[in-house]
């Protein structure tokens, strides 16, 4: 359905066999039963291990590794793409992910690989111990983290494409603003020096009724308890929204803070820096659910993991926590109160589909959060989340390119000229990679603009736009859905751990020439933008 044309309909998933059977047609592959979805699945990873066995140069392939399988996506023609993450002698690989690309026959066609490519080292016996690797970690974070624990993991680090033994220690604890938080500190198993550190977190049946903050009264799907309570129990999409009592601690799991309750199914009163605690919830709760509908409607995709599995959504994390993130490790979104002056509670629609598009690249390409791949990451959690917007056609909360622009007035990152906030990058150059992920995300932020709105001065949906390129040329766009098609293709199926700009552009044109054709309007209208930020 197009996202600027009327509000989507919320249809109820059938369970069992029915559910997986439409899930799979949705996403445009043709099975009779659901035996035949699996046994094709099967039959696609099986002869995709065998072409990486067959292969073993090509894939960087050998003696004590393995694959592990990690998503499967079969086109309606019967195009086959496997995901793997790799083993070495048992130990992960970080940076060593690919993906097989096969016929319908399961015969080899391309493939897409991380840096990682040859992921053996001499020893897999540390000269480190965990413990002084664990002590070293905690020292890293100082004191930005507190009441912290550091759980080191042994490692094929191989990311920058040499292999290394490595500790990758997760360090998790408190931050300054009472949010889960914590670092993930990688270094040498051998030598002890530091290789690299990176955020663990990623920073945005009933019908209730809701008096929501950003998108005026509405309507959501919650569940009717035994007890006659009415609970904020998604029984469509299964997520759950909880209050989680501005906890402080790290500790926070799926499991912690307390479901929202309501006797009389009307929920919140409307109102920004609001004190009944249930008007976040409204936002969380129904922004959760546009965003689910827009991956299912629009790509076919049943959740983050495509497993028509529910998050846990939490508000009212921390104090006056002007933030919002997704933790794989919980499986769930958190959102803060804001700073309490200016920024309200931040569970705006672009703000909770930002969050939730983490889990999806996660669960996908897993770009590393570090780099050009983390403003990658961040740049596809700023492009879906506004595609999220313009799905939903909300009169209070139209369409636009201004992320985040309710919640952090007038807004906080903007994508036609993402260098107006001071900060971000409107062109890709050699420093790009060292800037923080959330300003080197204004180069993908910036290609997505210009490919689907074009250069130059434009209005949308009553703001105006004046978009330069980095080269002197005029773009013409070719509208965001078309875009976000092209983008989602590139990261679910040709992007790997460490893509970095250049690797974007290489599998958004591979996607475009899938979807529209090599030598199509789309397709050079995505050269052509890639271009205009720098990126060749």
């Amino acid at each position: 359905m197009s996202p600027s044309s009327s509000s989507p309909r919320r249809r109820t998933l059938t369970a069992g066999a029915l559910a997986a059977t439409a899930a799979l047609v949705a996403a445009g592959v043709q099975f009779t039963t659901v035996a035949d979805a699996a046994n094709g699945r099967d039959t696609a990873i099986a002869k995709a291990k065998a072409n990486v066995s067959r292969n073993a140069d090509l894939f960087g392939f050998g003696a004590g590794q393995d694959l592990q399988v990690k998503d499967v996506v079969i086109d309606a023609d019967g195009t086959q793409h496997v995901r793997f993450d790799r083993t070495y002698q048992g130990l992960p690989v970080i940076g060593g992910d690919l993906v097989v690309h096969q016929d319908p026959h399961g015969r080899l066609k391309d493939s897409s690989r991380a840096k990682g490519h040859n992921p053996a080292v001499k020893t897999t016996v540390p000269a480190v111990p965990a413990q002084t690797t664990a002590a070293k970690a905690l020292g890293a974070v100082g004191q930005d983290v507190t009441a912290a624990t550091s759980t080191p993991q042994l490692v094929v680090w191989a990311a920058d494409g040499t292999a290394r033994l490595a500790w990758q220690t997760t360090v998790s604890g408190t931050g300054k603003q009472g949010q889960p938080s914590g670092r993930i500190v990688v270094t040498d198993a051998i030598t002890g020096a530091e290789i690299e550190q990176l955020a663990t977190e990623h920073q945005a049946s009933a019908t209730g009724t809701g008096h929501s903050e950003y998108t005026g009264d509405i309507t959501f799907a919650d569940t009717l308890q035994a007890d006659g309570t009415y609970a904020l129990i998604d029984p469509v999409r299964g997520h759950v929204t909880k209050d989680a009592h501005n906890l402080s601690s790290s500790s926070i799991k799926a499991t912690s803070g307390t479901l929202y309750t309501d006797a009389d199914n009307v929920w919140g009163d409307g109102k920004k820096f609001s004190t009944d605690r249930a008007t976040a919830a409204v936002d969380a709760h129904a922004n959760t659910a546009w965003t689910y509908d827009y991956y299912k409607n629009t790509f076919g995709r049943s959740g983050i993991k495509n497993d028509g599995k529910g998050a846990t959504v939490f508000v009212h994390v921390g104090t006056n926590w002007d933030n919002a993130q997704w933790s794989d490790a919980c499986f769930c979104m958190m959102t803060g109160d804001g700073d309490g002056t200016t920024d309200p509670e931040q569970v705006d629609l672009d703000t909770m589909g930002h969050e939730m598009t983490h889990g999806v690249t996660s669960a996908t390409a897993n770009l590393r959060y570090s780099g050009e791949s983390g403003g990658l990451n961040e740049a596809t959690s700023d492009i879906f989340g506004t595609m999220v917007e313009f799905y939903a056609n909300n009169a209070y909360d139209k369409g636009d390119y201004l992320f985040s622009d309710q919640s952090t007035p007038p807004w906080l990152r903007r994508f036609d000229k993402p260098s107006l906030d001071g900060r971000s990058a409107d062109c890709w150059s050699k420093s790009v990679g060292r800037l923080d992920v959330h300003n080197s995300s204004g180069v993908g932020n910036h290609w997505f603009y210009l490919a689907s709105e074009g250069s130059g001065a434009k209005t949308v949906n009553g703001v105006n736009y004046n978009s330069p390129t980095c080269n002197g040329s005029t773009v013409t766009g070719i509208g965001n859905q078309k875009v976000a098609a092209i983008w989602y293709r590139a990261l679910t199926v040709y992007m790997t751990s460490t893509t970095d700009y250049k690797g974007a552009r290489t599998a958004s044109l591979n996607a475009a020439k899938d979807l529209y054709g090599s030598g199509s309007t789309e397709y050079n209208a995505v050269a052509a933008a890639w271009s205009a930020v720098s990126v060749s």
